[in-house]
């Protein structure tokens, strides 16, 4: 085992995918209590996006933070805070100095073709004094030349980690041995993370193999709430991970006492549909929307919807 991994808890942030971010103060609270007296390192607490850019009209304060708002209600203690933010979507002129907000990370979400981009976010959160961490998504559909490419721009940047983002839930351990010996040897000035989805009821599976092979930062949700099939699960990784300073009953009565009637009212995890959208590398929007009709358990049919390639008008037709 790494002594030196850190845990992110996203349960807020990824898990808000679910139910639209609808977490009350009181939860945020206990969850943030519980991570921190569990030894979690880091925990994201949303999205620092820019609610004018997103034409957003309803405030929501987990996909919009606001630093006056996270002061007010957290009592900061050992565990750090962390957000993120997408290539677009944030306006540089609501970003505090660090020694000025109560976040320690910002973390910067992009696909490969606007690693540009995402960039010069980094470098503009570094200059403000953030941890900073570039999460490039969809990773398993990226072709490799591309992502050379964008490698020798974060070579040169000063972004602290890059991520290893398996956004549909569609590799295994094998494939994430093979992505973390190619990061590292594309970019062996920077620390690494893994973000898992929880798809083929691999993502512990595969968070445990980028461990073993380097990776430090370590991405997780509580019960594995987070978006479609979730995510690795933060008790399972606390109770695993053989580090002195990991304790998993704080984590264990948060789920009991708050998450269980979540589970309830709100749904996630493996699913068949989301289990075939990562056997097909796909991103899991279509079984989602499945979900919500009223065929959402006729599997068969899900399954022909999406493996049938759709019928093209033959050359004589009118």
């Amino acid at each position: 085992m790494k002594p030196n991994v850190k845990i992110i808890d996203c349960t807020i942030r990824d898990g808000g995918l679910v139910n639209n971010w609808d977490f009350t103060v009181e939860f945020v609270q206990d969850l943030y209590n519980g991570l921190n007296d569990a030894g979690v390192e880091y925990m994201e607490i949303g999205y620092k996006n820019s609610p004018a850019l997103l034409k957003a009209t309803e405030p929501n304060p987990w996909r919009f933070l606001d630093d006056d708002f996270l002061k007010q209600i957290i009592e900061k203690k050992k565990t750090k805070l962390s957000a993120l933010v997408d290539i677009g979507r944030v306006d540089p002129n609501d970003i505090l100095p660090r020694e000025e907000s109560i976040l320690d990370m910002i973390r910067v979400a992009c696909y490969v073709r606007e690693v540009d981009k995402g960039l010069e976010l980094v470098q503009m959160f570094h200059d403000l004094g953030y941890e900073t961490s570039l999460n490039i998504m969809a990773l398993s559909s990226v072709p490799e030349q591309q992502l050379i490419e964008a490698f020798d721009m974060v070579r040169e940047s000063p972004v602290d980690v890059v991520y290893i983002v398996d956004s549909f839930g569609s590799l295994d351990p094998k494939d994430i041995e093979h992505q973390v010996n190619k990061f590292q040897a594309l970019i062996p000035n920077k620390q690494l993370g893994i973000h898992t989805h929880n798809n083929l009821q691999l993502a512990f599976a595969n968070t445990l193999t980028a461990m073993r092979n380097g990776v430090v930062y370590l991405d997780s949700s509580l019960y594995g709430m987070g978006r479609a099939a979730g995510n690795c699960h933060t008790e399972l990784l606390v109770g695993y991970i053989k580090k002195t300073t990991y304790e998993i009953k704080p984590l264990l009565k948060v789920i009991e006492e708050r998450m269980l009637n979540m589970r309830e009212t709100w749904e996630w995890g493996y699913i068949i549909p989301y289990m075939i959208s990562g056997i097909l590398n796909e991103h899991p929007r279509v079984a989602m929307a499945y979900r919500n009709s009223a065929e959402r358990d006729q599997f068969v049919q899900f399954y022909d919807q999406v493996t049938t390639p759709e019928s093209t008008p033959s050359p004589t037709s009118k």
